[in-house]
């Protein structure tokens, strides 16, 4: 099983990429950093004449690194009780894929894929970062996605995380689990 790792942050080695690096150390896996990609906010063309237009940015060019992948960790810090902009943006836009006719298949792929959330934030995120946790959950039901696991860190500045005993026994029982892939 390959994994593809969609980290929606935009401070290198921040909390969030710490821990998720602790979650798939000595795993082959393909880290995708949004934050190096132009991906432009949704333009709703579901209802226009012509539907959805062509955009000019690098949103395919991350779909089409995630898509031979099985396993999906989406790892992002919790911004205002929520995923980051960077992770947002590219979640948006999957409706576009949706009814893109060079991805005609894009549901029926993504429905094959296994998903995983790594979030942190620092404002009690193991209460206040549920919902976040349940936004992601109707995200990957609506896409038939079968959702594995998550974990929810605690960490402010930079570093804070190594802190969290409990996010990083996690993140290492999240490595097992995915060895077991």
């Amino acid at each position: 099983m390959s994994i593809a790792v969609i980290y929606g942050g935009t401070r290198p080695n921040g909390n969030t990429e710490i821990l998720t690096d602790r979650a798939i150390e000595g795993l082959e896996s393909e880290k995708i950093y949004l934050n190096e990609y132009d991906i432009k906010p949704i333009v709703d063309g579901r209802h226009a004449d012509g539907g959805f237009q062509k955009v000019n940015d690098d949103y395919y060019t991350v779909i089409d690194r995630i898509l031979p992948h099985d396993i999906l960790i989406f790892s992002t810090p919790i911004y205002w009780y929520s995923m980051s902009g960077t992770m947002k943006n590219f979640i948006d836009r999957w409706s576009q894929t949706l009814r893109d006719s060079e991805y005609p298949d894009f549901k029926a792929k993504m429905a094959e894929k296994e998903a995983y959330v790594i979030a942190v934030g620092g404002d009690n995120p193991t209460f206040k970062g549920l919902p976040l946790i349940q936004q992601f959950q109707h995200i990957f039901d609506f896409m038939g996605m079968a959702f594995k696991g998550y974990i929810l860190g605690e960490g402010n500045k930079p570093g804070d995380i190594l802190k969290d005993q409990k996010a990083l026994l996690a993140a290492g029982q999240m490595r097992e689990s995915l060895k077991k892939n």
